[in-house]
């Protein structure tokens, strides 16, 4: 057990934000939701009805922004007027917390994908500078995630020691996807929770947990777009006994259920949330 101590942007399990359940999370607001997340490019300039719909959540809800467009790992030159756009966003509606893909989705335009960085020592260092520079423009940390891949052109290292160094090179945190761990580890045939005790606790800021398409036995695609299955909750009951409670956001986009079965598992996330509270909290009495 790797259980840390420290301060969360939010806390809770969290649900995202999406405009086909705005109203009816606006008409009856969910009290097991206790902070929520959207793509800033999704709101950013937004005015008029959905302006204030937007105004009225972050004014009920703890918010993070999770990015779709920085492009990290792109040969292109890093957005900064977006960033300074992002950076007002951020102050405006007082958002805890903001996140991106360790991954890239242009070159002079945009892909439309997330794809993989090569596991280089070179990516890296390339990486980690813009990351920098990205913290540096915002004046605050982010976090990078771990995204779910089907090919690793170019690899000279594996992908958690590549996570690990851009994280030490960057000094920037971690959002930590479970399902892209278990999609990865089914997609590239690596042991799941060997990769996980391997990632740094004190740099994870907060979970994802998201379902999966079944392509064939041996190829998953993530989607967010289906329930979550066992093997994922299994993920998730691991992370939070190695590392602890961790704030964590069920992310659904696609193919969206009524709201009460989205509440359902965002209610599952809090049964395994109280489960290892308990558990490490009698440890702690113990010791």
């Amino acid at each position: 057990m790797n259980t840390i101590s420290k301060t969360y942007p939010v806390h809770g399990a969290g649900l995202g934000l999406r405009r086909a359940i705005a109203g009816p999370l606006a008409d009856q607001p969910p009290t097991q939701v206790d902070f929520m997340e959207v793509a800033p490019e999704n709101w950013i300039g937004v005015g008029g009805s959905w302006g204030r719909k937007f105004r009225a959540f972050t004014e009920r809800y703890p918010f993070i922004c999770h990015g779709l467009s920085l492009s990290i790992g792109s040969p292109a030159p890093l957005d900064e007027a977006f960033l300074y756009k992002l950076k007002r966003f951020l102050k405006e509606h007082h958002i805890r917390h903001y996140s991106e893909h360790l991954s890239y989705c242009s070159d002079e335009g945009h892909l439309y994908d997330l794809m993989p960085i090569p596991f280089t020592e070179e990516a890296v260092k390339y990486v980690a500078a813009r990351i920098r520079r990205v913290q540096d423009i915002l004046e605050q940390r982010i976090a990078m995630e771990n995204i779910s891949y089907y090919a690793a052109p170019g690899k000279e290292m594996e992908e958690i020691d590549f996570i690990n160094a851009v994280l030490a090179e960057a000094d920037c945190d971690l959002l930590l996807d479970v399902n892209n761990i278990y999609v990865n580890s089914v997609n590239h045939r690596y042991d799941a929770m060997a990769f996980l005790s391997k990632l740094p606790a004190e740099r994870i800021t907060y979970l994802h947990i998201a379902g999966h398409y079944n392509e064939a036995e041996d190829i998953i695609i993530d989607t967010h777009g289906a329930d979550i299955i066992d093997p994922v909750w299994k993920m998730l009951d691991k992370t939070y006994e190695l590392f602890g409670v961790i704030p964590t956001l069920l992310e659904r986009d696609f193919n969206l259920p009524p709201v009460t079965e989205l509440l359902a598992e965002v209610d599952t996330i809090h049964q395994y949330q109280q489960k290892w509270s308990l558990a490490h909290a009698t440890r702690s009495r113990q010791v």
